[in-house]
C-alpha cells in the first residue's frame, strides 16, 4: 500500500471511528431529531445559509463515509427546509457524498479487486461499459437495494465519474422527493419504517 492510499485510510478510519466511539449515531436518531426539530427550525431562520451550508457539509460526510443515517437527514431536510429547498440541498448533497465513496473505493480496493478477481470482472465491466448508465440508473430507482453498496461496487468498476455523478443525481431524485415530503411530517412520523413505506408505495404508483 502506497503513502497516499495509507494517509486517506488512515483518516477515514479515524473519521468513522470518531463517530461510534462519541456516539454520534445518537443525534441521527428519529426521536431525538422530532424532540429538537422546533430548537433546529429556530436556528434555520435566525442564520439559513449558515445552517444550510453546515447540513449540506454534514450530509456530504455522512454519505461519503458510507455512515448510518442518511435517511434520517432527508428527513429532516424536509423538515428544516422544505419541499424544495431539502430537495436542492439533499440531491446535490448525497450525489457528491455518493460520488466520493465511489472514488474511494475505487482509490483504496479497485486495483487489487481487478487483479485478485480480473477473470470474474470481465463481464461485469463489459456490461458496464455497455450499459453502465442504464444499470445503475435501475439500481437507483429502486428503493430497497442499498445505496451504500451501488456506491462502493460501481467503484470497483470501469464506470467513468462524470457518468456516475449525473446518473446518480437524476436516479435519486425521486426517493429523493418523498423522503423530503414525507419530512415535512416529521413530527407524525413514529418510525423510519413508516417514511421507508411511503418511498416504497410511492415508488410503485
Amino acid at each position: 500500500m502506497n503513502l497516499r492510499k495509507l494517509i486517506l485510510l488512515v483518516v477515514i478510519a479515524a473519521l468513522i471511528a470518531s463517530f461510534f466511539i462519541f456516539d454520534l449515531g445518537q443525534y441521527l436518531d428519529l426521536k431525538n431529531l422530532k424532540t429538537q426539530q422546533e430548537a433546529f427550525s429556530e436556528q434555520v431562520s435566525a442564520n439559513p445559509w449558515f445552517i444550510g451550508g453546515a447540513y449540506f457539509f454534514l450530509y456530504v460526510l455522512v454519505t461519503a463515509l458510507s455512515l448510518p443515517g442518511a435517511a434520517l437527514m432527508t428527513l429532516l431536510g424536509g423538515a428544516l427546509f422544505g419541499l424544495f429547498g431539502g430537495t436542492l440541498l439533499v440531491s446535490f448533497a448525497s450525489t457528491l457524498g455518493a460520488t466520493l465513496a465511489m472514488l474511494i473505493s475505487r482509490f483504496m480496493l479497485r486495483d487489487w479487486v481487478q487483479a485478485k478477481f480480473s477473470k470474474r470482472l470481465m463481464g461485469i465491466n463489459q456490461g458496464v461499459e455497455r450499459e453502465g448508465a442504464s444499470y445503475l440508473f435501475a439500481l437507483r430507482l429502486v428503493p430497497v437495494f442499498p445505496f451504500v453498496l451501488i456506491n462502493l461496487a460501481m467503484g470497483l468498476t470501469k464506470l467513468p465519474v462524470r457518468t456516475f455523478w449525473w446518473v446518480s443525481q437524476l436516479g435519486m431524485l425521486p426517493g429523493t422527493l418523498v423522503y423530503v415530503n414525507a419530512g415535512r411530517e416529521l413530527g407524525q412520523l413514529n418510525s423510519l419504517a413508516a417514511a421507508f413505506f411511503k418511498v416504497v408505495v410511492a415508488s410503485t404508483v
